[in-house]
């Protein structure tokens, strides 16, 4: 039994990785296009900005929080860069935006912690006060960026697109922070027994504030990443973009219940999200199908998430009983 149990958990933590080699293999004899490296490159593009805020995410699931405010922050970024930052250089537009995204994290952080608000009701409220501050500000129009924020999210270097670019910088910082450093392993401290780590000497409070904050930053990272590749922002950008962005995170092996996961697997979990969105394009499949599919990715992952933390648990008692006798 106990063999079977842990064949069953290396099959949980590897299914993400299988079901992406899957789908890879499916698509391809399926359309001959899929499998080209254009595509495989456009795939990566398009999964760019996904992933950043994923990775921001992830941060945030560590410690068994969530933040459902991701998508508004996008917008109002991204609104407040193409109204009123656009005359600016991008050396100066592009960090006052990130400041910006920064600062809605923080301000979620700040009632989360000082005001003991839970997370997923403070998030939720600023999603739609983001989302409307934004709509006020653009006068439900268009937002559109100039010459030079486009050249950017068009750019390549060694014939790498820029986003690809902008978001294998962000994991690689995020993967150092999380696997190098005192302030990662002190996150999977949190995420793992809250109590414990207070009693560790943790300040708990102000570990919170900063992941925060770094989802917050990793939003209006990717909403700019996105708003260099599509010209525009409407008042339905970002508009539900924290399900895929969870869903990729949970599905890379992050637990929605905090002290397990990491970047890689959230890196894997945003490509396979949008290989499906790519290869159900080159299927000519009906558009009001695609959030039919992404809702099942999103149960698949919470599926998977519960099932490995039962398995993890149940392990984990066993291994406690042996040591006690």
């Amino acid at each position: 039994m106990a063999r079977e149990n842990r064949l069953r958990l290396l099959a949980l933590r590897f299914a993400p990785l299988i079901l992406f080699v899957a789908l890879i293999a499916f698509f391809g004899l399926q359309s001959d296009r899929f499998l080209t490296l254009a595509n495989l490159v456009n795939i990566l593009t398009q999964s760019a900005h996904v992933a950043i805020i994923a990775i921001g995410m992830t941060f945030v699931l560590l410690v068994g929080g969530i933040d459902l405010s991701v998508g508004a922050n996008m917008y109002l970024t991204v609104a407040v860069l193409g109204l009123y930052l656009k005359s600016l250089p991008a050396a100066v537009s592009f960090p006052i935006a990130l400041l910006i995204g920064l600062a809605f994290g923080a301000l979620n952080a700040l009632i989360i912690t000082r005001l003991r608000v839970a997370a997923f009701i403070t998030t939720l409220s600023m999603a739609f006060v983001g989302r409307g501050l934004a709509i006020y500000l653009t006068d439900t129009k268009g937002v559109f960026f100039n010459n030079e924020i486009l050249a950017i999210g068009r750019a390549s270097w060694l014939g790498i697109p820029s986003g690809i670019w902008a978001f294998a910088a962000v994991f690689v910082v995020a993967f150092v922070v999380l696997r190098q450093t005192g302030f990662g392993r002190e996150i999977y401290a949190v995420g793992a027994d809250p109590e414990g780590a207070v009693t560790a000497g943790i300040n708990v409070r102000r570990l919170i504030f900063a992941v925060y904050c770094i989802a917050g930053f990793c939003a209006a990272f990717g909403g700019i990443v996105s708003a260099s590749q599509v010209a525009s922002a409407y008042s339905t950008f970002g508009l539900q973009k924290e399900f895929p962005v969870i869903a990729a995170a949970v599905l890379g092996g992050t637990s929605l219940f905090g002290g397990r996961g990491g970047v890689v697997g959230t890196v894997v979990g945003s490509v396979l999200i949008q290989t499906v969105g790519s290869g159900l394009v080159m299927l000519n499949a009906d558009p009001y199908v695609y959030p039919l599919i992404i809702s099942v990715i999103i149960f698949v992952a919470v599926l998977v998430d519960s099932q490995r933390t039962i398995l993890l648990d149940r392990l984990e008692r066993r291994k406690i009983r042996v040591e006690a006798s």
